[in-house]
């Protein structure tokens, strides 16, 4: 059965290199029913190591670009990355993008190119371990968030060294409980 999930998500994210992060959520603890309680928009995860947590909240707009808002918050660190997630399409694709620092007002792409620490595909799996884009805001939590090189990513940017990042998160982040 494990194996048949892992092929699907190969299928959709197209990588072999993503195989031994997507294997990790077998060792998270299990999500907790209440996911299924809980709007996307309200949504807390972690990781398996208890040095991140993911945190959802509403954007509360009908005309936003993004589907979702989020912060990352590096735990015993004042570190807090600033995440959105937007559709694309051919193929649709639920898309995010970390980032850290940024300046404010107009900015240019160099500008968001230098302080984006992470982008790419944001999978949700349900507690059966079925993936599909991550839903908008309204639709009901995910068990489980899938950020693809999260970990590779945060190692290689500006939030990662001493006083910083010290863990490298997985890719796969677990449902914690639902937020405000």
């Amino acid at each position: 059965m494990f194996i048949g999930r892992v092929d699907a998500v190969l299928s959709l994210v197209g990588s072999t290199g993503f195989l031994a992060s997507l294997a990790v959520f077998t060792a998270l603890p299990a999500a907790s029913a209440s996911a299924a309680d809980c709007k996307q928009a309200n949504a807390v995860y972690s990781d398996r190591d208890g040095a991140y947590e993911l945190r959802f909240t509403p954007i509360n707009s009908e005309s936003a670009a993004a589907s979702n808002q989020f912060k990352l918050k590096i735990l015993k660190t004042s570190i807090v990355l600033d995440g959105y997630v937007m559709a694309s399409e051919d193929p649709e694709r639920a898309v995010g993008i970390l980032m850290f620092d940024c300046p404010g007002g107009d900015v240019t792409g160099d500008d968001l190119n230098a302080c984006t620490v992470w982008q790419g595909a944001v999978y949700g799996m349900d507690a059966k371990g079925e993936v599909d884009n991550l839903q908008p805001e309204a639709a009901t939590a995910a068990a489980r968030i899938v950020l693809p090189g999260l970990g590779p990513a945060i190692r290689s940017s500006s939030v990662w060294g001493i006083g910083k990042a010290q863990v490298a998160p997985w890719d796969v982040l677990a449902f914690k409980e639902c937020g405000k």
